[in-house]
């Protein structure tokens, strides 16, 4: 999916970077090769081990009843989809929480990897809370890997810099989170910022009143980042990535 994107961004780009491309995939893609082995390393338990765990401890709201397969997978990957949705506007609204997923909306430029690129605590928080979701609701171990797939694929989809005709992309908005639309929360105008929370289905926006369907200034005028983070050592490079937490500079409300 990522070279896909990669590709699909080279042919037909939706707006003209502003950053040199070399810092910038360095340091992200550099960020999610640390967070990954990280993650194996101080997480005991993947989100699939755990599904296979509680099914077989009968542990879970859906092994209380005995589900069909379809319904239990699309049950889970809707429950998931929610769970993302609100573990996302936590990570704006509680100072602490912001100060992690600011380094995600720190990045000055849009495209693929912006996708893949976040604060380590921050990932590692986000595990514990899949596996949290996954004891309660009790999922298939397919439920499991069809939303992690789905979610990693279309994170790097929405967060492209891809040009999609519009009358296109107002079909998928009912289907899936467009980059146009996901775009617009990475605005840096706070209350573009503080919408579209939605990283794989699109109906929670709609649903909770935190849709923004374009950027006040327009996709190709748009700012992207964060107004206090200007500096490219601070929120392009890895070291500047992972010490921006801690920066007095940072303290900017979500």
């Amino acid at each position: 999916m990522l070279f896909t994107m990669a590709a699909w961004e080279w042919l037909a780009p939706r707006r003209k970077l502003t950053l040199k491309r070399q810092w910038r995939w360095s340091g992200n893609i550099g960020l999610v090769v640390l967070n990954g082995l990280l993650v194996r390393l101080l997480v005991p338990m993947t989100t699939v081990g755990a599904a296979v765990y509680a099914q077989t401890q009968g542990w879970g709201l859906l092994n209380i009843v005995d589900w069909p397969m379809w319904l239990e997978v699309a049950i889970g990957i809707l429950v998931f989809d929610l769970a993302i949705y609100g573990q996302h506007m936590l990570f704006h609204a509680v100072p602490l929480l912001w100060r992690l997923h600011m380094v995600h909306h720190a990045d000055m430029d849009f495209d693929v990897t912006t996708g893949l690129r976040f604060h380590t605590f921050e990932i590692l928080l986000s595990a514990l809370i899949k596996l949290a979701v996954v004891i309660v609701l009790g999922p298939a171990a397919i439920a499991v890997v069809a939303f992690e797939v789905m979610l990693n694929a279309t994170s790097m989809f929405n967060h492209s810099n891809v040009s999609i005709p519009l009358r296109l992309d107002r079909v998928l908005r009912f289907l899936v989170v467009t980059p146009d639309m996901h775009r617009v929360h990475h605005s840096i105008i706070r209350r573009e910022a503080n919408s579209n929370f939605g990283f794989n289905l699109p109906w929670w926006d709609y649903l909770f009143r935190t849709y923004v369907p374009q950027p006040k200034d327009g996709h190709e005028h748009l700012s992207i980042g964060v107004k206090e983070l200007r500096d490219e050592h601070q929120t392009e490079r890895l070291t500047g990535m992972l010490q921006l937490p801690f920066r007095s500079n940072s303290k900017r409300k979500p």
